[in-house]
């Protein structure tokens, strides 16, 4: 009888859902001619205390779907979900990778990635009270991390381009293939400074500089969207992380961070705002605590600064759990409910896949937060599900998607960004490009493994869609010109084969060794519940790098340096090839090898790119966005710093090995001609010719740099301004021509205010932070 009962409450309840949706259809919100904050206001109006706390919910979405056949339906967890919780995001949905324990075989392709979203819309538009759609966010550093997308270097890649235009077109297509599979959220750009090489997440970043790090992060932005939630492409652009992380104590991933306001204003947040300015609508906070506060409970940063000082228009979302992490972490709130409470008091709108904002219902009735405070986080969210139209249109194409997502323009822009990064470092006796004539040794445990070309936040990948170092090598050989010995492995020291990699060179005319680390995840390995992987001394995977792979030292792992040894000991020509996701040591190879060259994480056509910068069809311009150290005891260093002038140490130079900026040529580029006009009293024009003076076509990256002789405070030996990447035929002269504005002469003085202070500045511009080629002053007065 009372099972009878439950069934018929059950449906009457169904019945009065269909009835107020039904009625609802005439509302003013579902009226898209009216204005957005309109509709808004009248949303907000109707919706209850548990309605709005869904909005603000954002929980894993891999598990909310289920394939049958060439359908995809909501799977039971998904309408669980909605009914105990009015979810009004999901993070995820069409991740794959050994965390989510989603394949090839049971993950989603574009097509059921499609369908996927359409499902899961069609499921909360039709199935709850007031039917709002769901905001679907997707991971994006370097391509959507999702089953058949485009791969791209990673961020570090994407910076040592030092091709804004480039990085803007990277930025469409990512934007691009997320909106075709029904997603709306990109995660990414990362604009953390990297100033330690020990910490896990390098890769993901644009490197050590403010400038170079803006100028790549608004050029991302603009390509994901620039905040045009009206183009059928745009993302919210989210940038991560607020603020700080990529300094961490010892390296360590979460860890605090040490910097003072000054510091901060100067160097750690001019990039969000640019980026903030370029259209980002989303901002991420860090697990790092400042000062004693853990950035996603700091209200000075989130909203004195973000929202009142910059006047952001977006929100701000948790990264993953880290509400949770307030108390379980740092320990500055008693209670799951009062992290809750100090996270949203703080500016923090969407708790990221946890359930912490499941206790805001509790703290509001019972007045330990505002109504209003939760509101004005409902409402910013609904606004942008407006301003994207969602309301009207919530379901994509999944013909298109099949047809569009990774296509052949956008593989070959994979190419064409992995040929820009590569950086050539050393080239004795023009050793590079290789003649096509000759006999080659490909050695190394990164000359042919495919997901050691990826980096971290990548899916699983069709093995002929990723190439190889080898597989670029062959493309351009014949099969009798090329020998292949892996010769180790990147961490495990139990099996090697260093005798046959040097019989094997013995019988070449070159050695091309490809060494250094890797982000791929394996199923192997374990993950915290954050999705960081968790390094043990049970499972040797080649993973040194990638979030929660912090690493105490730089060395080449495993067996690596004594394969590098063995090589140059058989006397043959030796070129060492970097694939990496941090600065790793380079001495050895810097002294021994003939050539040398660092590609970063390359992605996709990485193996392409590099084999066509070996022999000569592409002549590299990639420059570093990063110090190079030459030892793990001098981290940090990077090339702005403070004065005074770094000292020696006892034991070495403390210049790093390879400075912010460097990079080589195949050709040769002289400078001249600097000349400088006044175009106000505190902004010129600068002026200089290029020309090309070697034997190849090739691209120089011209760098500016300033220097305040002095100052009220302490500033930078050298702070770059301004870059341009230009083309140069042999022989060939151009003119390149720098603004420099007032902005450019500003500080940030005693109180915390950018002025313009009268002085002499130093005007540098070359060809690398330590490369000087031309210099002069101006004076502000």
């Amino acid at each position: 009888m009372i099972k009878t009962y439950l069934s018929f409450l059950v449906v009457v309840l169904n019945t009065f859902i269909v009835l107020f949706a039904q009625q609802s259809r005439g509302f003013p919100y579902k009226n898209p001619t009216l204005p957005v904050e309109t509709r808004v206001a009248d949303l907000l109006s109707r919706m209850t205390l548990e309605e709005k706390v869904g909005q603000l919910l954002c929980p894993l979405g891999w598990e909310m779907y289920e394939i049958k056949g060439n359908d995809v339906l909501p799977s039971d967890k998904f309408k669980q979900l909605i009914k105990d919780r009015n979810a009004g995001m999901l993070w995820a949905t069409y991740r794959a990778d050994p965390w989510t324990k989603k394949t090839l075989a049971t993950g989603l392709n574009p097509v059921l990635a499609a369908k996927a979203g359409n499902a899961l819309q069609k499921y909360v538009m039709e199935n709850t009270r007031l039917g709002i759609p769901l905001f679907l966010a997707e991971e994006a550093p370097h391509g959507h991390m999702a089953i058949g997308t485009t791969v791209f270097p990673t961020g570090i890649g994407m910076a040592a381009t030092w091709s804004p235009q480039l990085i803007n077109e990277v930025g469409k297509a990512i934007g691009k293939e997320i909106r075709l599979q029904g997603g709306h959220i990109s995660y990414g750009p990362v604009l953390d400074l990297a100033r330690d090489p020990r910490w896990s997440r390098v890769e993901e970043t644009f490197g050590e500089d403010p400038v170079l790090t803006g100028e790549i992060g608004k050029a991302m932005v603009e390509g994901l969207g620039g905040g045009d939630l009206s183009r059928p492409y745009s993302t919210l652009a989210t940038l991560k992380h607020f603020l700080a992380y990529g300094i961490s104590e010892s390296g360590q991933n979460g860890n605090p961070s040490f910097a003072g306001m000054r510091e901060l204003h100067e160097n750690f947040l001019p990039p969000f705002r640019q980026a903030i300015n370029a259209g980002a609508l989303s901002v991420m906070t860090s697990y790092n605590s400042m000062d004693g506060i853990p950035c996603t409970a700091n209200h000075y940063l989130l909203t004195e600064l973000l929202r009142d000082e910059w006047k952001f228009k977006g929100f701000v979302v948790s990264d993953l759990y880290s509400i949770e992490g307030i108390h379980q972490n740092h320990f500055v709130a008693s209670t799951m409910k009062e992290a809750a409470v100090m996270a949203l008091s703080a500016g923090v709108d969407i708790d990221l896949g946890g359930d912490a904002y499941m206790n805001l219902m509790d703290a509001v009735n019972r007045k330990e937060i505002s109504k209003e405070i939760l509101d004005a986080a409902v409402s910013r969210v609904l606004r942008l599900k407006f301003e994207m139209g969602l309301f009207e249109n919530p379901y994509v194409d999944p013909g298109k998607a099949k047809k569009e997502v990774r296509s052949k323009e956008y593989v070959t822009l994979a190419r064409q960004v992995a040929q820009a990064s590569i950086t050539l470092l050393k080239n004795e006796h023009s050793l590079l490009p290789l003649d096509r004539s000759m006999k080659v040794a490909l050695i190394g445990p990164n000359a042919d493994n495919r997901y050691n070309m990826l980096g971290d936040y990548t899916a699983p990948q069709e093995e002929e869609n990723v190439k190889t170092v080898l597989d670029g090598i062959r493309a351009k050989l014949s099969s009798s010109q090329v020998e292949y010995v892996k010769g180790c492995s990147i961490r495990d020291t139990g099996t090697s084969d260093i005798e046959q990699a040097v019989t094997a060179a013995r019988r070449s005319e070159v050695v091309i060794a490809v060494v250094g680390g890797s982000s791929a995840r394996d199923f192997k390995t374990s993950y915290k519940e954050t999705g960081a992987a968790i390094a043990d001394e049970k499972t040797i995977s080649d993973m040194e790098c990638g979030e929660g792979f912090d690493r105490a030292t730089l060395s080449l792992l495993g067996k690596q340096q004594e394969l590098l040894k063995a090589l140059k000991a058989t006397g043959k020509p030796l070129i060492v090839v970097y694939i990496e996701g941090r600065p790793l040591d380079k001495n050895w190879a810097s002294e021994n090898a003939d050539a040398l060259l660092t590609a970063y994480y390359p992605g996709q056509e990485g193996g392409n790119a590099i084999a066509d910068v070996l022999f000569g069809e592409f002549n590299p311009a990639g420059r570093l966005p990063f110090s190079v150290p030459r030892s793990v005891g001098q981290v940090p260093v990077y090339y702005n710093k403070k004065a005074p002038q770094s000292h020696d140490y006892v034991e070495m130079s403390a210049s790093p090995l390879y400075s912010f900026g460097y990079g080589l040529s195949y050709t040769t580029f002289e400078y001249s001609d600097l000349y400088l006009s006044a175009l106000t009293p505190h902004s010129f024009e600068v002026s200089c010719k290029i020309r090309n003076t070697g034997k190849y076509d090739g691209e120089e990256v011209v760098q500016l740099y300033l220097r305040d002789e002095y100052a009220s405070v302490v500033q930078p030996l050298k702070q770059l301004k301004h870059f341009a990447r230009l083309f140069l035929k042999c022989g060939e002269e151009q003119e390149v021509k720098f603004i420099l504005s007032e902005e450019d002469f500003a500080l940030v003085d005693r109180n915390l205010k950018r002025v313009v202070e009268p002085g002499t500045f130093q005007v540098m511009i070359g060809a690398a932070s330590d490369d000087i080629r031309l210099q002069t002053k101006v004076e502000i007065k």
